[in-house]
C-alpha cells in the first residue's frame, strides 16, 4: 500500500483523491493540512487559517472540496478568490490535479483572458470557479456568473487582496453570494480590516494557526538575474562554472523544457539528467539514485516531478522560469537550506517579469535581491585559481613521488615552461577558453522607476483604496497590482506607479482636466528634507 495513502487516509478521502496525491508525489500532510481538512471534512462552522505562502493551503481546502462537492450538479457549487490571475490559473490547476476521477469542472476567471472564451465555460456547466474579484464581479453584474448556488466560498490571499485595494469588491461579492454559504479565509497576516470582514461575514468562525517562519527559506540566500529569455542556458553556465560544487535542481515549466535542459546540459560536458511526469518509475529511482550519490550533480525537473523528493545538501535550486505564484516559489527553494544548511536559490527574470518579483516577495514575505551576472573573465580568473590551489595542494601532500621519473625524462628533452603548459593542457583542455562562452546581451531596458503622484481627492470626498484605483483606471487601461503604496489624507491622496504608465496617467488627466479647474492628478512634489 502507498504510503501516501496511509496518511491521506485517515481523512476520510476518496480512494481516487489519494491515488492522485501518490501521483503528485504528495507524501505526508504538511501542518496546515493536516489542521484544516478534518475540519472541513467534518465541521460546518467557518474557518480562518492564519497560515503563510508555501504551507501546502491550495490542497488544504481544495481536498476538502473536491471530497463534499457533488459532481456535475448544474450550477456553481465553490467560488475562490484570489489577488492574482497567476494565482487563480495555479489554484485552479492545482485543484484539477487533485480532483482524481470526479467529474468536477473547474474554471479560472480573470482580467486580461478574452471574456467570450470565460463566457464559453461557464456555460458549459461549472462546479468550482477560481477568479480575481474584478472579474468575478463583472460576470456577476452579466449575470453570466450564477452565484445563487453557492455552498463554499474561499478567500485566498485576504491580506494581498487587501493591500491590492480589493476589499470592497470582496465584500461585495460575499454580499452577492448566499448567507448560509461556508466561508474559508486564508491570510498570512491579520490586519483590523480583516478581522471586521470575518466579523461582518463569517459565522461562528475558528480560527487555526500553523508556524509563522519557513526555517529552509529563512537559511536560503535568495538572488535574481535579470536576464533576456534567449541567454537564460547561457547564464545558467556561466553560474554553475562560478560553483565548483554545485548540485543543484532546476526548475522548468513543461515538460519538453525538461527535456531538453537535460540534453543541453550534457550536450555542454555537465553531468546532468531530467524529471518529469512521462518517466517511468524505474528510470525515475535509477536517476535519483545517481543524483543522490553525486553521479550527476544537476537535474532539470518540473515541479510535479520534485514534489516529495529527499534530497540532502543540495546547493542550489535554479528557478530557469520564474514561478506563476509565490507558493509555488516557497516550495521550489524550500529543497536547499535544510538541515540548517545554507543554500541558494537563483530566478531568472525577464524585463517584462520584473514587477512579479515584487509580488512574490510581498506574498512570500523573504527578500530576493538582484546581481549582476558573472563576467567571463571572472570566470576564467576563478578557474585560474582553483588550478592553481589544486596543483599547490598536491604539492604540499607531495603526492606526486611516482611521476618524478617522467618529470625528470621531459625535463631533459624540452623546457620546464613548455612542459608545464602542455601538462596543464592535457589535464584542463580548453577549460581556460573564453570562446567557450556566448555574449549575453544587456536586456532590452524597461523603466523599472516610479513616480509619486498626487490626487486632488481625499477622505473627505469619500475616497476609498478601491474609489482610488477605480479613478485611475477610468481613463486609463492599467493593472491594479502597479498602483501601489496608496496613501489618502483629508484632501488628498499619493500613489506610486511605474513611470512609463505615470506618463500616461498624466496626459490622459491633463486632456480631460475642466478650463479654469486645478488638475486633478499632478507629480507630487518631492518631500522637503527637515
Amino acid at each position: 500500500m502507498n504510503p501516501t495513502s496511509d496518511l491521506f487516509r485517515k481523512f476520510g478521502l476518496g480512494e481516487d483523491i489519494l491515488a492522485a496525491l501518490a501521483r503528485k508525489g504528495f507524501e505526508e500532510p504538511s501542518p496546515i493540512q493536516e489542521k484544516t481538512i478534518p475540519m472541513l471534512l467534518e465541521g460546518k462552522t467557518d474557518l480562518i487559517a492564519q497560515a503563510q505562502t508555501g504551507t501546502g493551503k491550495t490542497a488544504a481546502f481544495g481536498l476538502p472540496l473536491i471530497e463534499l462537492l457533488k459532481p456535475r450538479a448544474g450550477h456553481v457549487q465553490a467560488l475562490v478568490l484570489t489577488p492574482t490571475r497567476e494565482l487563480a490559473i495555479q489554484v485552479a490547476e492545482e485543484i484539477n490535479s487533485l480532483k482524481g476521477d470526479r467529474k468536477l469542472e473547474i474554471v479560472p476567471i480573470y482580467g486580461g483572458q478574452a471574456f467570450s472564451e470565460q463566457l464559453r465555460r461557464l456555460k458549459r456547466g461549472v462546479d468550482i470557479v477560481v477568479g480575481t474579484p474584478g472579474r468575478v464581479i463583472d460576470h456577476i453584474n452579466r449575470k453570466t456568473l450564477k452565484v445563487g448556488g453557492i455552498s463554499h466560498m474561499i478567500l485566498d490571499e485576504a491580506d494581498e487582496m487587501l493591500n491590492m485595494g480589493f476589499i470592497e469588491d470582496v465584500e461585495t461579492i460575499l454580499e452577492a453570494t448566499p448567507q448560509e454559504k461556508r466561508v474559508l479565509m486564508f491570510s498570512a497576516t491579520m490586519p483590523d480590516r480583516i478581522r471586521n470582514l470575518a466579523e461582518r461575514f463569517l459565522r461562528d468562525y475558528k480560527l487555526i494557526t500553523v508556524a509563522k517562519e519557513n526555517p529552509t527559506v529563512a537559511l536560503t540566500d535568495q538572488i535574481y538575474f535579470e536576464v533576456a529569455e534567449r541567454d537564460k542556458f547561457e547564464a545558467l553556465c556561466r553560474i554553475i562554472d562560478m560553483e565548483p560544487d554545485f548540485y543543484g535542481l532546476i526548475f522548468m515549466r513543461t515538460r519538453v523544457e525538461t527535456e531538453t535542459m537535460g540534453n543541453r546540459l550534457v550536450s555542454r560536458g555537465y553531468s546532468a539528467s531530467f524529471l518529469h511526469g512521462d518517466i517511468s518509475q524505474a528510470q525515475r529511482l535509477n536517476i535519483l539514485e545517481s543524483f543522490r550519490r553525486k553521479r550527476i550533480n544537476i537535474l532539470a525537473a518540473t515541479d510535479v516531478a520534485a514534489r516529495g523528493l529527499d534530497i540532502q545538501d543540495l546547493t542550489h535550486v535554479i528557478n530557469f522560469a520564474l514561478p506563476h505564484d509565490p507558493e509555488s516559489y516557497v516550495h521550489r527553494i524550500g529543497r536547499t537550506g535544510r538541515a540548517g544548511k545554507g543554500g541558494t536559490a537563483i530566478t531568472f527574470v525577464t524585463p517584462s517579469e520584473y514587477r512579479k518579483i515584487g509580488f512574490i516577495e510581498r506574498v512570500a514575505r523573504t527578500e530576493i535581491r538582484r546581481e549582476k551576472l558573472p563576467s567571463v573573465q571572472d570566470i576564467i580568473e576563478l578557474k585560474t585559481r582553483r588550478i592553481q590551489d589544486g596543483i599547490e595542494e598536491i604539492i604540499g601532500k607531495e603526492d606526486y613521488i611516482k611521476y618524478i621519473p617522467l618529470a625528470d625524462k621531459l625535463l631533459g628533452e624540452t623546457d620546464p615552461l613548455t612542459i608545464l603548459a602542455s601538462m596543464l593542457k592535457l589535464s584542463f583542455q580548453d577549460e581556460l577558453d573564453e570562446s567557450n562562452y556566448n555574449e549575453i546581451r544587456k536586456p532590452a531596458p524597461e523603466n523599472h522607476g516610479k513616480a509619486r503622484l498626487f490626487i486632488a481627492k481625499g477622505k473627505v470626498d469619500g475616497m476609498t483604496l478601491k474609489g482610488i484605483l477605480d479613478l485611475i483606471r477610468s481613463k486609463v487601461k492599467i493593472d491594479s497590482r502597479q498602483i501601489r503604496d496608496i496613501q489618502i489624507y483629508e484632501r488628498f491622496s499619493f500613489v506610486n506607479v511605474p513611470l512609463a504608465e505615470a506618463e500616461q496617467i498624466l496626459t490622459t488627466f491633463r486632456k480631460t482636466q475642466r478650463k479654469g479647474k486645478p488638475p486633478l492628478v499632478v507629480k507630487a512634489k518631492p518631500a522637503r528634507k527637515k
